[in-house]
């Protein structure tokens, strides 16, 4: 009688192996896909960050123009408004 009954924890030690593989395969592909989307998304917020970079050294000279052309608007003004004299 011993030898059914190890038999039978055997076959139900083997069922359950196959089920804590199975799961376990499950497991490591949803790790897999989330390392991947994470490695997706810092390469993302690499591109972003020099773009961003990109955008910010490209548009420092705006302001500078924008004051020399309002510099230059007011000695006209002013020199017209001496010439007018």
């Amino acid at each position: 009688m011993t030898e059914p009954a190890s038999t039978g924890v055997a076959l139900e030690l083997e069922r359950l192996r196959g089920t804590v593989e199975a799961g376990f395969a499950r497991l490591d592909g949803a790790l897999a896909l989330l390392v991947q989307r994470s490695d997706q998304t810092d390469q993302r917020i690499a591109d972003l960050e020099q773009r961003l970079a990109s955008v910010e050294r490209g548009r420092w000279p705006l302001p500078s123009i924008a004051a020399l052309v309002a510099v230059a608007g007011l000695l006209l003004t002013l020199w017209q408004a001496t010439a007018a004299h």
